[in-house]
């Protein structure tokens, strides 16, 4: 079983910027497909960023350009930098891992039951 506890989130203004990190129970970075998601009040679970095994990464096209998803095996941790925060960031964040990976496959867009795991979330709040 795959804990997974995340930490960093905040209450920023637009603008701002943040470090999401992820700590798993056991070495699954470099067997497992990550991934970042988010859900705002009222609204689904959406995916963020993923990034596969071997260091390829996904992002939805709301965050291109300004959030970086990353990991670091050494520490066991996973990290979600986020630049240039807007109001409609706000949302619960989660990470997620998938231990057979088909989550990171090419075909597939952030479908939320290819993760097997999954944390409890930080809470990201984007004030304008």
């Amino acid at each position: 079983q795959v804990q997974l506890v995340e930490s960093g989130g905040g209450s920023v203004q637009a603008g701002g910027s943040l470090r999401l990190s992820c700590v798993a129970s056991g070495y699954i970075y470099n067997t497992h497909c990550m991934g970042w998601f988010r859900q705002a009040p009222g609204e689904g679970r959406e995916g963020v960023a993923r990034i596969n095994n071997d260091g390829t990464t996904r992002y939805a096209e709301s965050v291109l350009g300004r959030f970086t998803i990353s990991q670091d095996n050494s520490k066991n941790t996973l990290y979600l930098q986020v630049n240039s925060l807007k109001p409609e960031d706000t949302g619960m964040y989660y990470c997620a891992a998938d231990p057979l990976r088909l989550g990171c496959s090419p075909h597939r867009t952030f479908v939320l039951s290819d993760f097997r795991y999954w944390g409890q979330g930080t809470q990201v709040t984007v004030s304008s």
